[in-house]
């Protein structure tokens, strides 16, 4: 009993001396793997057709970490699903830093509408917002109301007769409207189409009343006289549009803005999410790259994985309420 008894402690040692090897020679060859990221090609999926503003961040992003870290940085379109399939495509990556993804905020209502293949609260890293994009409340010029006060006075006494357009179900002008249904007790009929170019010459011509829509696509026609702009949705004015009052001003608490996030998968380690952060925020900082996304109308933001992560989660509730609210469904 006694050798029996020796033998197993002595096994029981010796296991426990490989298991505590085994953990050492993990630790450092993550060790090492960390030190050296990156030592290969980063892909960027944008889960959207090139051109557009998730797109142009993420080819930024890109141009910037090739000259950085001398890799091969690219960026991958994957559409479809309104950003699902290329979203998913990022959940399911390895946590290595070298597949990344681009969300905005569809990443957000996808998840209060669709039944998803991933869990939009769990199974990403947050790296940093790279920009918020504010919308304008614009009209045509025979509106007769000339303020914010002036569409929710008229909407209140015409319940579902003014009429707002939106670039399709769930995008940003349609739940920036959604916001303002809910937190003013209005209601408008939503006359979607597919894209803001198809919607603007009915919104010139007075066949729709009023649209939310991003500040690329509403200046041009502000400049020219064809819109008449109400409102932004961010909690301040726009630089662009320094006049137009912010729509918080006469609804308290008001901010609608689309966004960008740069986003991997979960369990990507901490060293190498500090250095995609620490890159990326500077790559924003950048006056070249400040320049273009002053051009796009959105502001830069770069901030830290924490609170880009504490961002996300407040976006998730809320659209949430918003999509409920509204009574948007699936296929809808």
């Amino acid at each position: 009993m006694k050798i029996y008894t020796k033998t197993m402690g002595t096994t029981n040692a010796a296991n426990q001396i490989l298991s505590y090897l085994g953990i050492v020679a993990s630790f450092l060859m993550n060790t090492m793997a960390m030190a050296a990221y990156p030592d290969r090609p980063i892909r960027i999926i944008v889960p959207f057709p090139p051109g557009g503003a998730s797109d142009v961040t993420a080819r930024m992003l890109a141009e910037k970490f090739s000259q950085t870290w001398g890799v091969n940085a690219v960026v991958d379109n994957r559409t479809g699903a309104t950003g699902i399939i290329g979203t998913d495509l990022v959940a399911k990556s390895a946590p290595d830093g070298y597949t990344l993804g681009l969300g905005s905020l569809s990443f957000a209502v996808n998840a209060a509408v669709h039944k998803l293949p991933y869990d939009s609260s769990r199974d990403f890293s947050m790296i940093t917002i790279t920009a918020a994009n504010p919308l304008i409340l614009v009209t045509h010029n025979q509106f007769s109301g000339k303020t914010v006060k002036d569409v929710i006075e008229m909407a209140k006494a015409r319940p579902d007769k003014l009429s707002f357009a939106s670039s399709g179900t769930g995008s940003s002008p349609h739940m920036s409207a959604e916001l303002f249904k809910l937190m003013t007790g209005v209601k408008l009929l939503h006359v979607p189409y597919k894209g803001s170019t198809a919607a603007h010459p009915d919104l010139m011509g007075g066949r729709v009343d009023v649209m939310f829509d991003t500040v690329i696509a509403t200046l041009p026609h502000i400049k020219g006289g064809r819109l008449r702009p109400l409102g932004v949705t961010s909690k301040e004015r726009s630089t662009e549009l320094p006049d137009v009052p912010a729509i918080a001003d006469t609804v308290p608490g008001y901010e609608s803005t689309s966004w960008g996030v740069l986003i991997g998968p979960a369990k990507i380690p901490t060293p190498i999410i500090e250095k995609l952060n620490k890159e990326s925020v500077r790559i924003i900082g950048l006056p070249e790259v400040r320049e273009r996304f002053a051009r796009l109308g959105s502001v830069p933001i770069g901030n830290s994985p924490a609170e880009a992560g504490a961002y996300i989660r407040t976006e998730l509730v809320k659209w949430a309420k918003t999509v409920k609210a509204a009574g948007i469904v699936a296929n809808q």
